[in-house]
């Protein structure tokens, strides 16, 4: 009797321990499966954030592929993959050097440490592509290299309304005005579009080409061309005129965006232009101001000559590293495009109701960039804000009280800039 409880004893406890093993076998398929497929997210550098989109896949064994746009690397093969139930790991070997990323994962989010020479810094990835291609929120445009998707913000009511493209300023740019490049966030071009669509006017606007819900329409850096900015805005310049949901089309360009603005609006599909903070001299002028301000005296002797052979379309193998965040051998095409195109003069060409705009505080871009723009345009209307700055808010004149703007999203418009933008339009249509 005591023998076949014994025995009785050890089936219930063999049976517990398979059903745990089986428990756990379980579950670690489950999270397998949940951990194959697209995530995308970004490491924190301090000061940016550098987005990343990652493919894992488990056939037989676990392998996948790393794109880092803003570098030019895509679909990059990881060197090893490691999942063990909430652990997972990976690992690229590029120039070698060894890089890994080791997190965990939970509820879609893998999230940890991503070490490299040494040094280490977060990681988050999460589950899926950049864009729901379901959300009504915004509207997508094809192009050549990829599709774009663009935030929608409308009025309250039913249309036809009339429309903004917004077109954010120069760097890895988002829809909302804020850059990878400067921590925190300023939300100018989102705070913008809902003061529009306050106003009865709707906007499109979106991020550039390797950002936020366009991180995977990227073009290697070493590829890219002005001109793709250009062709860009106005694909959805056309777009819109191609819908009935909206009337009036108008561009509203920032810094870098005020001359692609002024370029696309040449192709047809724009009723009024608003430059807010652009230039009015091409961009190796207005650089070699900045580096001027910037440079030691040999680091400036050094980038006087590579503006002259950019100038002249040549390449410059050998840049100093103090040089190198400018004038890197990969950027130079983009830069030698760039500099092809004077705003004063592409000003001219418009036909279309013009507004220009400029803060009296803009660290970045002078007002007499502006006053340029409207001499050559003296039919523009003009508007100056004396304490607005370049992120498009009331700014104190310190440089340091400037910049703590540039990561305050709570802040409102500079006073006085919706109110002058909106009567632009209203008396030109925009109702």
């Amino acid at each position: 009797m005591r023998q076949s409880a014994f025995i009785l004893c050890l089936i219930i406890f063999i049976l517990a321990a398979v059903a745990g093993c089986n428990g756990d076998a379980n579950n670690k398929s489950k999270e397998s499966a949940a951990v194959n497929g697209k995530w995308t997210g970004a490491i924190e550098i301090p000061a940016q954030q550098l987005d990343i989109i990652v493919n894992l896949t488990n056939e037989n064994d676990w392998s996948g592929t790393i794109s880092i746009p803003v570098q030019g690397i895509k679909d990059y093969p990881l060197s090893s993959v490691n999942v063990d139930g909430e652990n997972v790991a990976f690992f690229m070997e590029i120039q070698g050097q060894q890089i890994s990323f080791d997190g965990v994962f939970k509820d879609n989010v893998i999230e940890g440490d991503f070490s490299q020479q040494g040094q280490t810094f977060p990681f988050k990835l999460t589950k899926g592509g950049p864009v729901d291609e379901n959300d009504e929120n915004f509207l997508s445009v094809e192009t050549n290299e990829g599709t774009l998707y663009g935030e929608l913000e409308k009025p309250d009511g039913s249309g036809p309304f009339p429309v903004m493209l917004i077109i954010p300023g120069s760097g890895p740019t988002d829809r909302n005005g804020n850059s990878a490049g400067i921590q925190g966030a300023n939300n100018s071009l989102k705070i913008l579009a809902e003061g529009l669509a306050e106003n009865g006017i709707a906007s499109v606007r979106y991020d550039k080409r390797g950002v936020g819900k366009n991180l995977e329409a990227s073009i290697p850096e070493n590829e890219l061309k002005f001109n793709q900015f250009v062709n860009d805005a106005a694909a959805w310049t056309e777009l819109l005129a191609r819908s009935e949901d909206f009337s009036d089309i108008g561009i509203i360009g920032h810094s870098q965006g005020s001359l692609v603005g002024m370029l696309a609006a040449q192709e047809g599909h724009a009723d009024a232009f608003i430059s807010l903070a652009g230039t009015g001299r091409s961009i190796d002028e207005v650089l070699h101001d900045q580096l001027e301000n910037q440079l030691s005296e040999a680091s400036l002797q050094e980038a006087e000559p590579i503006l002259e052979k950019l100038r002249a379309g040549k390449q410059v193998k050998d840049v100093s590293q103090e040089l190198q965040s400018v004038f890197r051998p990969s950027v130079q095409n983009f830069i030698a495009s760039w500099m092809q195109y004077d705003p004063a003069e592409e000003i001219t060409e418009l036909e279309m109701p013009v507004l220009v705009v400029s803060g009296g505080r803009d660290l970045q871009v002078a007002d007499s960039e502006a006053e340029l723009l409207h001499e050559t345009k003296p039919d523009a209307e003009r508007m100056v804000l004396d304490k607005m700055n370049h992120v498009l808010k009331d700014a104190p004149e310190d440089e340091q009280g400037n910049m703590e703007t540039y990561s305050n999203p709570d802040l409102p418009l500079a006073d006085g800039l919706m109110e002058g933008i909106v009567d632009f339009l209203n008396k030109n249509g925009f109702k």
